[in-house]
């Protein structure tokens, strides 16, 4: 989506929108933190993000791999920065077909800084001298595919302080194809409402983003300052002297100056959108957005077109369809199906071919070090220390389980209990949704899509379960004609009383003008293949420990012997089914460790099941009562 769509749409509404900046880190762990901290970050609001340009080699590169995830993975709208500096036409080229190829739109295009070890800038040779004619180059080659953005100086930069060639210069990158303007942070909000009405005097009249910078720490705030050659207005001085070494008071201090003049500017009109340079920390951010009352809430919840994250990868952003197996695995779904040539395309309901690739291409095991894992999930020595391990990520007292890499969703408190009761009896419960019987689309906690419309949920769980216990289980499940189910161990085959391989859709919705849309499905073949990846996963946890020890072998016990099984209840109506029929049911001694998997070169033969279809299919046309 192009930023001046969203800037348009901030401006029709009247609702206030932002974005955020982020920069390359330069170690690997630092990377992979500030990915943690972007998908975090999602969750403040921000419309778009961008990444800035790190000229010249590695750092280069990583601009255009962060700008793949960011896109890609983490479903984040990003515009990427990129700069004249050390780039020739080829270089230049090469960036625009990989921004492309990562489904980006939006191309901040700026001369750049000179290389530290040169106090001059010059152009590299065959390459570009001046922003604007980058601006030319991209809408040349690329049409309209980009919304290309430039910077805009309301203080002037630095090497060149004349007001008026700056904005000469200004209106020669418009003219020549750019769409929007980023400034350079400032703090004088006088100045830049000057600046701003000069801009328009100009004829300039494309969207216009302020670069603001909340205040972290008073040595950052300083410092940032003189580099940017940014004036402080005296005011700010004064309340921040006093309180310079408390990091949490100038924090504080800081949240409110910074939102006061972002009110400012927006009361001013105009200007409907603020850029954030978060400098890769959340804090200081999150706590101005507070202040502003801008983040997302029970009564303002974060818009979802679906009801799973998407991803703005090329050629997946009409994809509408997914499993719900990886409902708390969503990086390693996109990177697992990254090679489709199309969305959904229909795999799922063919088992004559495989829905996804090789498990160990994609890289999509257990991350993080051992003892960073260890330290997370502690030494289990039992099936009940394993339990408790759940139930610890029920009650939010940690946000990441081996299966699941993203905190416990909203909806989940409405079963809450039934799930802490589950874990309490020995029943490890994986994944799980309530049923959710015709709430409007734009419901605080189950809602998605288009305004004015209504979503369901059938009741799922999905859980790992006790071979000592899984015929009780099935005989329940059996008994009970609106329960179907999956369940597999790692080594064998499917068992199952669906009728049919195909899909079976658990969640969807009905709008206005629009097709019932059925975005969240359960079926065989997507379940094959997360039971190889949930085992794998449980596998790698084993293998954290040492061999032999207690711990390994109560995971990896489990992983050797229990099932995998999912439980779809068909009529959304009742939401409390699936757990009567799993009440009373128990692991004998949760203080034990399960027994070691028998060593056998065979496999588990199959007893697919047929009884009981379900009494609906997708119930597709179901409207609200």
């Amino acid at each position: 989506m192009h930023i001046r769509e969203m800037l348009a749409d901030a401006e029709r509404t009247g609702n206030p929108s932002f974005s955020f900046e982020y920069f390359p880190p330069k170690t690997a762990q630092g990377v992979q933190n500030l990915y943690e901290r972007m998908d975090r970050m999602y969750n403040f609001g921000p419309k778009f993000i961008d990444i800035t340009w790190g000229a010249g080699g590695r750092i280069a590169e990583l601009t255009c791999e962060m700008v793949v995830q960011a896109q890609t993975y983490l479903g984040l709208e990003t515009c990427m920065h990129l700069t004249c500096t050390d780039m020739g036409e080829e270089k230049v080229n090469d960036a625009l077909r990989k921004a492309y190829k990562a489904g980006c739109t939006n191309i901040l295009a700026l001369r750049g800084d000179p290389p530290r070890e040169k106090e001059k800038w010059e152009a590299t040779e065959g390459g570009f001298r001046y922003a604007r004619d980058l601006v030319a180059h991209i809408r040349n080659n690329y049409g309209n595919h980009f919304d290309i953005g430039v910077a805009g100086y309301p203080e002037g930069c630095d090497d060149n302080k004349d007001e008026e060639l700056l904005l000469d210069h200004l209106k020669e990158k418009v003219d020549k194809g750019a769409s929007f303007i980023v400034t350079q942070m400032f703090y004088d909000v006088d100045n830049f409402l000057r600046w701003v009405d000069k801009v328009r005097a100009r004829g300039i009249d494309i969207p216009i983003l302020p670069g603001i910078m909340p205040i972290a720490t008073y040595a950052s705030f300083i410092r940032r300052a003189n580099h940017m050659n940014c004036k402080i207005p005296q005011a700010w001085l004064d309340a921040l002297e006093p309180v310079k070494n408390d990091d949490v008071a100038v924090r504080e201090v800081g949240k409110i100056l910074v939102a006061e003049m972002c009110r400012k500017i927006l009361a001013h009109g105009g200007i409907p959108h603020l850029h954030f340079y978060t400098m890769n920390l959340a804090q200081a951010t999150r706590m101005v957005l507070e202040e502003l009352d801008w983040m997302p809430s029970a009564t303002r919840p974060l818009k979802q077109a679906l009801p799973w994250k998407q991803s703005l990868g090329l050629g997946r952003r009409e994809e509408d369809v997914r499993p719900i197996f990886w409902r708390n695995r969503n990086k390693s779904y996109v990177a697992r199906t990254q090679d489709w040539d199309e969305f959904p395309n229909g795999r799922w309901g063919d088992s004559r071919s495989p829905a996804f690739g090789e498990l160990d291409a994609y890289g999509i095991g257990l991350t993080g070090t051992n003892e960073q894992n260890r330290k997370k999930w502690g030494e289990p020595q039992s099936v009940k220390d394993i339990a408790n391990l759940f139930t610890r990520y029920l009650n939010k007292e940690i946000e990441y389980l081996p299966w699941s890499e993203a905190p416990l969703a909203s909806e989940a408190e409405l079963i809450k209990d039934d799930l802490l009761d589950l874990n309490t009896r020995g029943l490890i419960t994986v994944n799980s949704q309530p049923a959710v019987n015709g709430v409007k689309s734009t419901h605080p906690i189950h809602g998605w899509g288009p305004s004015n419309g209504y979503v369901y949920q059938k009741a799922y769980l999905e859980l790992l379960v006790s071979p000592d216990i899984f015929p009780d289980l099935q005989r329940r499940i059996h008994d009970h004609p609106d329960l179907t189910y999956y369940a597999v161990t790692k080594s064998g085959t499917l068992k199952t009383n669906a009728p049919s391989e195909g899909p079976n859709a658990v969640t969807w919705g009905v709008f206005p003008g629009k097709e019932i849309v059925q975005p969240t499905i359960v079926e065989s073949i997507s379940f094959l293949a997360w039971k190889d990846e949930a085992f794998r996963l449980g596998v790698d946890w084993a293998r954290c420990y040492e061999a032999d020890s207690p711990s390994r072998n109560v995971v990896q016990s489990i992983m050797d012997t229990w099932y995998l099984v999912n439980i779809v209840n068909n009529d959304f109506h009742q939401p409390r089914t699936i757990f009567e029929v799993l009440k009373g049911l128990e692991v004998a001694d949760l203080e034990k460790a399960p027994a070691q998997a028998p060593q056998t070169n065979g496999v588990e033969h199959a007893t697919t099941n047929g009884a009981h279809p379900p009494t609906n299919g997708v119930e597709a046309s179901t409207m609200p009562q």
